[in-house]
């Protein structure tokens, strides 16, 4: 996304700005223009020019209105002069008066009309913006990461663009323009006073409504905590119910309840009583303004210098103005949010994806269908100060191999896997795939080539055969389902009613775990890669299950390079090439049967976990 600052700093990966995020308003207002331009709303230029031109028309109607009713109020007025000629005169400035009423109230609503389209399309193109950019960000940003806090993120921001353009560029910013044109009038057809005595009333209004809203945000946000901390206390023990039951502990979770909801009574009060102060003051300045302005009026009627009719067009110019204020208060604390809320979003924006494609990032050579070459040389990665990932680790698979990757937690073999898929760039060494460095390869190209089963898979909230098929968005259905058959899934979707169209579930959790596993095998395999990284893809599988997937797993690693995590030796002794990782450090490599004859770590690995079934 274009509109982010460099004077913007960056957070620790995976924080998302906070509340308090600092705003300009001049900054943010350009941004919310470019991102507008950027929105491509179909007839963009002559929508924003017409909606700019209806705001000014409405205010420019909206302040003649009153001007004609004072003027046909005049004409009524004794020795105005003949009966004829005053009705006509009259009844054209009485039709002009509805007139301009009508172009008034109704300027607003064509705008909507118009512009609508494009607020819609900025606010749409806003959260795509930024969705996109926040799937483009490192490994470590969204490991660290809220989820719910990213969406939200991202959902505020974008419909802060729209608020934003309604509220500053459509309502403040034209009170303010039907305020000068006010004055205007009222300096020249009236008497400067008057235009001083409007400017001040409003200044006054708008200062103290600022001060006092500022100060209600403490009452405000400790009724938000208040409900959260309510609503928290009944979910959880909702959801805890048997728990509750059990222990026999209705009556102390209900005064918890009981006691939270009272200190929400208590700042409901605090915050009902300073939005009664807030709207108090409001109406004294206003009536108090409004009274001034009368009696000036007044006075200068009965001195001979005005008219009555001007009385009228003064009271209504002033009544003009102060409809839009009527809500500053509400509009003001809003729009600080929206402003913030959309500093959020561009924070968000100003990280820098630490996996981005080279200048110059070239596509991976034709596949040979034998499986791919992956060259480790002198490969290292330091997660942070306090923890080493790899150091100094070479190894190579040639096409069709497997290479299996063991160690305790913590060995580095994760990490490994991870720099296999360019999750992550080493920071020193270089990892090849077919002779290529992974950083100059694109993206795209690469993850096409490398297809991934993890231990924990997460599917999406959709069907079977959707989740399949994500990996290969073009295949056929009996692709798809010939890759669930080999994953030895066919029975248990011919069981399920509704088959390949069976919803899975958030994350897929309406899933056993060996079946989302089974799932994300089918995924990998519909992908045909020529490398298959497996991370312990059968852990979470029954022993009769987990034999039937390992044999399946040995027919389709032909063909293809396969990297293997695993804990469970015995599902890893036909790999080519086992990797023995200690601390981030190849500590033995060879086969299986070597490995053994050499009685060190591995071999123990082995003989422990013999020993143990």
């Amino acid at each position: 996304m274009t509109f982010a600052h460099p004077g913007h700093h960056r957070a620790a990966p995976g924080a998302i700005a906070p509340a308090s995020v600092k705003f300009d308003f001049w900054r943010s207002m350009a941004d919310l223009g470019r991102l507008v331009l950027r929105s491509g709303a179909p007839g963009l230029k002559w929508r924003i020019i017409a909606s700019l031109a209806l705001v000014f028309v409405g205010k420019l109607a909206g302040v003649g209105a009153p001007v004609a009713l004072g003027d046909a109020i005049n004409k009524l007025a004794p020795g105005s002069g003949q009966a004829v000629a005053i009705g006509a005169d009259f009844l054209m400035l009485a039709i002009a008066f509805a007139g301009l009423r009508l172009v008034a109230a109704c300027a607003p609503y064509a705008r909507d009309v118009i512009f609508t389209v494009v607020s819609q399309s900025t606010m749409a193109k806003a959260a795509t913006e930024t969705f996109a950019h926040a799937l483009a960000l490192s490994l470590d940003f969204h490991q660290g990461k809220q989820t719910g806090t990213m969406a939200r993120v991202i959902d505020r921001g974008a419909r802060s663009t729209d608020f934003l353009m309604r509220s500053v560029v459509f309502n403040l910013g034209p009170t303010a323009i039907e305020l000068i044109l006010a004055m205007i009038v009222m300096a020249t057809r009236l008497d400067w006073r008057f235009a001083v005595t409007a400017f001040v009333t409003i200044v006054l209004y708008t200062v103290l409504t600022f001060k006092i809203t500022d100060w209600r945000l403490a009452h405000r946000r400790e009724l938000n905590e208040a409900d959260s901390r309510t609503a928290g206390l009944s979910v959880d023990a909702l959801l805890n119910y048997e728990t509750v039951k059990t222990f026999g502990s209705e009556e102390r979770t209900v005064a918890r309840y009981e006691d939270a909801m009272s200190d929400y009574v208590r700042a409901g009060v605090k915050a009902n009583t300073s939005l009664s102060v807030l709207n108090g003051i409001q109406s004294v300045v206003l009536n108090l303004g409004l009274a001034l302005m009368t009696v000036m009026a007044g006075h200068e009627v009965m001195a001979g210098r005005m008219q009555i009719g001007d009385v009228t067009m003064a009271v209504l110019l002033l009544i003009g103005i102060y409809g839009p204020l009527n809500m500053l208060g509400f509009n003001y604390r809003e729009i600080r949010q929206a402003f913030i809320d959309m500093e959020q979003m561009v924070e968000l924006n100003a990280r820098k994806p630490d996996i981005v494609d080279a200048p110059g990032a070239q596509d991976l050579p034709p596949a040979t269908g034998r499986g791919a070459e992956i060259v480790f040389e002198d490969v290292e990665f330091r997660h942070d100060a306090r923890s080493t990932g790899l150091l100094d680790v070479s190894f190579r698979a040639a096409p069709g191999e497997t290479v299996a990757l063991v160690g305790p937690s913590g060995a580095g073999k994760t990490t490994a896997i991870r720099l296999a898929l360019r999750l992550i760039d080493p920071q020193s060494g270089q990892i090849t795939l077919d002779g290529v460095d992974l950083r100059q390869i694109k993206q795209a190209a690469l993850r096409r080539a490398v297809a991934l089963v993890p231990q924990d898979v997460a599917l999406f909230n959709d069907t079977i055969f959707a989740n399949i098929a994500f990996a290969r968005p073009d295949a056929s259905a009996d692709d798809v389902r010939n890759a669930a058959a080999a994953a030895e899934l066919g029975p248990f979707i011919e069981g399920l009613p509704n088959g390949m169209a069976t919803m899975v579930g958030e994350r897929g959790l309406k899933l056993s775990g060996g079946e989302r596993q089974r799932v994300g095998i089918a995924r990998a395999l519909l992908a045909d890669p020529r490398v298959l990284v497996l991370d312990e893809a059968t852990s979470a599988l029954d022993g009769r299950t987990e034999e039937a997937i390992q044999a399946t797993l040995r027919k389709v690693r032909a063909g293809r390079t396969t990297l293997v995590i695993a804990h469970r030796l015995s599902t890893i002794v036909d790999a080519d090439l086992i990797l023995v990782l200690r601390r981030g450090r190849i500590v033995e490599r060879g086969r299986h049967a070597e490995l053994l004859d050499k009685g060190g770590e591995y071999a123990a690995l082995w003989r422990r976990q013999t020993r143990e079934t």
